[in-house]
């Protein structure tokens, strides 16, 4: 077979990223009391939970917030992030903005 020509059969560059983030995403929590699905998450996300979906550490999540990146939802005298559902779905490229 020539290599110049794409396989049809196989998925696109988009939609392998699509269905990549779609199985980590469902995959997150494993072994935990969270499994999700993409519909199932909640509107509003933690630092951890962030973490997990995009498969990096607390501190890089934190990291790409102060740098404005990724934008957070101030809550509480603490200031605790909370990261949109929709925001983070656009990062992993499953949902337009």
């Amino acid at each position: 077979m020539n290599s110049d020509i794409p396989n049809l059969l196989q998925p696109t560059e988009g939609e392998q990223i699509k269905q990549d983030s779609q199985a980590q995403v469902a995959a997150v929590g494993a072994g935990k009391k969270n499994k999700w699905s993409l519909d199932d998450l909640p509107p509003l996300l933690t630092v951890r939970e962030v973490a997990e979906i995009l498969r990096v550490s607390p501190l890089t999540v934190k990291r790409w917030t102060k740098r404005g990146r990724l934008p957070a939802i101030r809550i509480n005298s603490r200031g605790d992030r909370r990261y949109r559902k929709e925001t983070i779905l656009y990062y992993l490229g499953v949902q337009e903005k």
